[in-house]
């Protein structure tokens, strides 16, 4: 029988890494809590500007996240006003939350970065087919859209699922639309992975997407052959 793994955990050291990048031998927990409710705090709040992910360093009396976005110019604001807010709100919001250990003012980094081609970034189509369901777009255009878009971007295959009552349907059913290929299986294999849901009048419908970017040893090889 076949396992449903993760893609990304199914490939951790080989070619990803971990979202949340630090050690503790205490409040682990809490720790963890902490980068939970930040990732949905910021992925909330600038829903609209392309977050495709949020990395978390931490220090002993600092945290780094790292939004990589790919419109940074509407989450920087004008003058970095707009990075400044951010900093404050999460602190508000996240460490001075009533059921936090840690009361200590730490000090926050944010670093917004740019991502280099959004085309080939699956949470970024999980973000733009969730609008479309929660608009009322009929589910096979929203997907077909971004199967489209995923084509002309260079991907070498997208499989996209979506699941609930579609298009307002009494019987849920879950759907599904493939095109190039996509290696589960093959380590090598750059599969980025998302998944959310669309929240309309009917219920939630569920988004998976699984976008397949081409094998990490063919891309060190090409880097190679063109620095000689």
């Amino acid at each position: 029988m076949g396992q449903k793994v993760h893609p990304k955990a199914f490939r951790l050291k080989i070619n990803k890494t971990w979202d949340s990048k630090w050690f503790s031998d205490h409040d682990f927990p809490e720790l963890l809590k902490q980068d939970i409710l930040i990732r949905k705090f910021v992925m909330t709040k600038f829903r609209n500007q392309g977050v495709a992910k949020v990395d978390i360093e931490r220090a002993a009396n600092a945290v780094t996240i790292n939004i990589y976005s790919a419109k940074p110019g509407f989450i920087i604001g004008r003058g970095g006003a707009g990075a400044e807010d951010l900093k404050k709100e999460i602190h508000n919001k996240i460490f001075k939350d009533k059921f936090s250990r840690d009361k200590k003012m730490k000090n926050i980094n944010v670093n917004i970065l740019e991502i280099s081609k959004p085309g080939l970034e699956a949470a970024l189509y999980v973000q733009q087919i969730v609008v479309d369901l929660e608009k009322r777009i009929p589910f096979r255009r929203a997907i077909k859209q971004a199967l489209g878009k995923a084509e002309k971007a260079g991907a070498k295959g997208i499989k996209i699922i979506v699941s609930g009552r579609l298009n307002g349907a009494e019987i849920a059913r879950r759907e599904m639309l493939v095109t190039g290929k996509i290696p589960l299986h093959t380590l090598r294999a750059d599969i980025d992975y998302s998944r959310a849901a669309a929240t309309t009048i009917y219920g939630l419908i569920g988004v998976k997407v699984w976008l397949y970017r081409g094998d990490v040893f063919e891309e060190k090889n090409k880097i190679e052959n063109n620095q000689k």
